[in-house]
């Protein structure tokens, strides 16, 4: 099984930065997706960035050029630049990873991690 370690989650300003950071505790992919999720109450959990082995990326349309998903291959771990944060984008954060080019059931989950967005 694969653990994933979320961390960087917290509360910060509109307009404001934070980066999270998700660390796998073993590669057992040669072509997998990694990214985030995220999720608010009464809501459906919805993506927010996935990178996939080839760099490819995905964004939610509300984050693109807001949101910068990365990769650290030799640390097994994804990252999440989120800049000019907005109330909206207040939710539980939880980091995916599994095997092909896009999420799918199978896939690792981490905990989730609480982003807050608020003046």
């Amino acid at each position: 099984q694969v653990q994933l370690v979320e961390s960087g989650g917290g509360l910060v300003q509109p307009g404001g930065s934070l980066k999270l950071s998700c660390a796998a505790s073993k590669s057992i992919f040669s072509i997998f997706h990694m990214g985030w999720f995220r999720q608010v109450p009464g809501k459906e959990r919805e993506l927010v960035a996935i990178i996939s082995n080839g760099a490819m990326t995905n964004y939610k349309d509300s984050v693109q050029g807001r949101f910068i998903i990365s990769r650290d291959a030799a640390k097994n771990t994804v990252y999440l630049q989120m800049n000019r944060l907005k109330p909206e984008d207040t939710a539980v954060y939880y980091c995916t990873y599994g095997s092909g080019r896009s999420p799918r059931q199978g896939d690792y989950w981490g905990q989730g991690i609480q982003v807050t967005v608020s003046s």
